[in-house]
């Protein structure tokens, strides 16, 4: 989707769409009077016979009969004026673009950072519910039903308003929107396609375009390494697991890196302990978190943020083969503490360990994993929140922040010590899976187990790395979730220094 900011006066403006915001049951807004009044007060109408609302989130689309030069007008409702925000911008802007899907439209104009207090904030929250709310994954269809949606918006300033950053903040929108985009296509892929060694090529690929230094460490590298934890989840694969190393450091030797970890288990059939029938090809899912860092990379690379980032991405399928580690195995990691295994549906946790053992010798500044780990997640908070778990109430604190600018909300899990019971092994050092019992504490605390005194959050992305069903600028699918919420907290890091 291309942006452009264009100056002119809204009712001379000529486009396909023009897209204006109104609030829930008020038709006091400066610019919604002034198209009302040149549209001979039929906006207004809509209000009055109660045929729109303009409750949040709600769409109408009609024609202007050639009132104004614009061909159409997109009503976007925004719900109470009171409880205006970025993400209610965000929300309104990609259900505009889901209602002009159907249609044949091709390019609109959007007024919808102009409503309220207008600002930067609404301009960013603008651009990215657009550019999140146009997308599709359609690599695979050979016929196209939906008409390809909108392709070309242009974000209108009257004369005499002030847009003096407004070329800065679409670009950095767009930059972060196409990292999420990026994240989104790589966890759309079906699993035969978005093999570990696929991802890795994709993070070769991507680093080289943005400057990022990237290695990936095959399996004798991992071997050396002692990753036996992740090398265990592989076996039960022909295709080769990978260690993939991202690296951006743009603000200096001596200053500590934040360091990302995600989870990228391109397959996930259960192994040896198979999940159900149902909804098992959703699995091709289960890295998102490792395609979510490689996307937080890629934006932060593409901001030229003044930080130091590293991304660690274990990649590898899980699945039931001759060579499978099985409930019952006991397996070293390569932190040299012994894990009994339960349960072979754990393995993220398995991957997961040794890559944050691995990131301790960068000496982190904070240490960040992010991992579709537990269905209790799901359970516990649906797809609306991330699990937030961690060592750290600094770090925590940052995150939440982070969330409610961008919003991604988050959700804190307790991490008390009693919990860590359900963890222990009469074998080994550790069991991978605890029972029935408060999974997604329980899997966070396995993982605190291999982190040491390192500042540290786990998010528990299960529920919201994928919709079952199309929100505002959310369609079903992959979400791409955590990029915004990672580069908002990279952005407070850089300014902290």
């Amino acid at each position: 989707m291309n942006f452009q900011i264009t100056v002119e006066d809204p009712l001379k403006h000529s486009c396909q769409a023009l897209v204006v915001g109104c609030f829930e049951d008020e038709v006091r807004d400066p610019l919604f009077t002034e198209v009302d009044r040149a549209m001979g007060g039929c906006l207004a109408n809509l209000f009055r016979q109660h045929e729109f609302s303009g409750k949040a989130n709600k769409i109408r689309l009609f024609h202007t009969l050639g009132r104004i030069p614009a061909e159409r007008i997109v009503l976007v409702g925004l719900g109470k004026r009171k409880d205006l925000t970025g993400e209610r911008i965000r929300q309104g802007a990609g259900a505009a673009m889901q209602a002009m899907r159907g249609s044949s439209l091709k390019g609109c104009t959007t007024l919808l950072h102009l409503v309220g207090r207008g600002g930067d904030e609404f301009l960013q929250a603008a651009v990215e519910g657009a550019a999140l709310g146009g997308y599709t994954f359609s690599h695979y269809k050979t016929k196209n039903d939906d008409n390809g949606g909108v392709e070309e918006v242009r974000v209108l300033f009257p004369p005499g308003v002030a847009a003096n950053a407004a070329d800065k903040v679409l670009a950095d929108a767009q930059a972060v929107c196409e990292a999420v985009l990026f994240v989104r296509d790589l966890v759309a892929q079906p699993g035969n396609v978005a093999t570990p060694s696929y991802l890795a090529e994709k993070g070769v690929a991507m680093s080289a375009r943005f400057g990022i230094t990237c290695r990936v460490l095959e399996r004798e590298e991992m071997e050396q390494n002692g990753m036996e934890a992740l090398l265990a989840v592989a076996k039960g694969s022909r295709q080769p697991p990978r260690f993939i190393i991202l690296e951006y450091l743009a603000a200096g030797e001596k200053v500590k890196p934040t360091v990302l970890v995600g989870k990228g288990i391109t397959f996930d059939s259960g192994g040896i302990s198979l999940k159900p029938r149902d909804g098992m090809e959703k699995m091709k899912y289960d890295m998102a978190g490792g395609a979510a860092v490689m996307g937080t990379l890629m934006a932060v690379a593409a901001l030229k943020l003044p930080v130091n980032v590293v991304g660690l991405v274990p990649t590898a399928e899980n699945l039931p083969g001759g060579g499978a580690y099985k409930p019952g195995d006991v397996v070293k990691s390569m932190s040299g503490q012994t894990i009994e295994i339960v349960n072979t549906d754990a393995e993220g946790r398995m991957v997961l360990c040794d890559a944050l053992f691995y990131a301790k010798r960068y000496r982190p500044a904070a240490l960040i994993d992010l991992a579709t780990l537990t269905g209790a997640c799901v359970v516990a908070l649906g797809s609306v929140a991330t699990g937030m778990m961690g060592n750290d109430e600094g770090v925590k604190r940052a995150i939440r922040s982070a969330a409610e600018k961008c919003g991604e909300r988050v959700w804190e899990l307790p991490l008390w010590e009693e919990y860590g019971e359900l963890m222990r092994s009469d074998i080994a050092d550790l069991k991978n899976a605890g029972g029935s019992e408060a999974g997604t504490i329980s899997a966070a605390w396995f993982l605190k187990s291999f982190v040491g005194k390192t500042r540290w959050v786990h998010l528990d992305i299960a529920g919201t790395a994928w919709m079952e069903k199309d929100r505002p600028y959310l369609q079903k699918g992959a979400t791409g979730v955590g990029v915004r919420l990672l580069v908002e907290y990279l952005k407070g890091v850089a300014k902290e220094r």
